[in-house]
């Protein structure tokens, strides 16, 4: 850079010299390089500025349409099967249910109230209503999926779904470091209550997330998690109304 700019310095130095021994009119040079010089910081601001933040604008919109696709992926491939497969180890389920049900009928104020109801929650499962061993070989067959997913560096940029990749990797993990999940002592069936409350409260806010933005920019795909999210009594993808 110092050495490119040098050359653009020596070459300015050169045409005004060269203007100078056509012309041999140094008044006229002063006063448009001084006019030029003036007109300096407006073109940063223009350049530098208002054209630069709206293309960083329109490049972070694109990134995240692309990472709204692969969070999509996520929920579909695990973490819509781990939120109902945890749902029942904790002991406020329906009142979790009842505010996490979300209906074609849902406005953002709807979204904004569930989400501070997930984020104010101290979540703890109770791990003995777990089938762990159950567990441990389900995240076993997605860990390949898991790790593609945490090695996507596009994807560590938003920190929200960084927390559910690491939360879901860390029970993972935890279930996979015991060589028996039968008769743990009751200290360990708390500790592995606490990953799991944890991962289902990153799971759930995302999910919630991710919902809303389905609503807002394809609302087909919207319809289709309204009818098969594990928050309702009787989830189904069959369209009866």
């Amino acid at each position: 850079m110092i050495s490119l700019a040098a050359i653009f310095l020596g070459l300015s130095a050169i045409l005004y010299f060269v203007h100078y021994l056509i012309f041999r009119d140094a008044y006229h040079i002063f006063i448009y390089l001084l006019s030029d010089l003036a007109f300096l910081p407006l073109e940063v601001l223009i350049v530098g500025v208002v054209i630069e933040r709206v293309l960083e604008h329109n490049e972070k919109r694109e990134k995240l349409q692309k990472l709204n696709m692969v969070v999509g992926a996520f929920y579909s491939e695990l973490g819509n099967f781990l939120l109902a497969y945890l749902l029942n180890a904790f002991e406020n389920n329906d009142e979790m249910s009842r505010t996490m049900n979300v209906s074609g009928k849902w406005m953002k104020d709807d979204f904004r109230k569930a989400r501070d109801y997930i984020g104010g929650l101290k979540i703890k499962a109770n791990a003995r209503k777990v089938d762990l061993e159950g567990l441990k070989f389900f995240l076993k067959g997605k860990r390949v999926f898991l790790l593609e997913l945490l090695a996507n560096p596009g994807l560590l940029e938003n920190d929200k779904f960084t927390d559910v990749l690491w939360a879901v990797t860390h029970v993972d993990e935890e279930l996979e470091a015991r060589p028996s999940l039968s008769n743990l002592p009751e200290t360990d069936i708390q500790h592995l209550g606490g990953d799991l409350g944890r991962a289902f409260g990153r799971l759930a806010g995302g999910w919630l997330e991710y919902v809303e933005h389905l609503q807002a920019k394809y609302p087909y795909l919207f319809s289709l998690v309204v009818r098969t999210h594990p928050f309702q009594e009787n989830p189904s993808a069959v369209v009866k109304q």
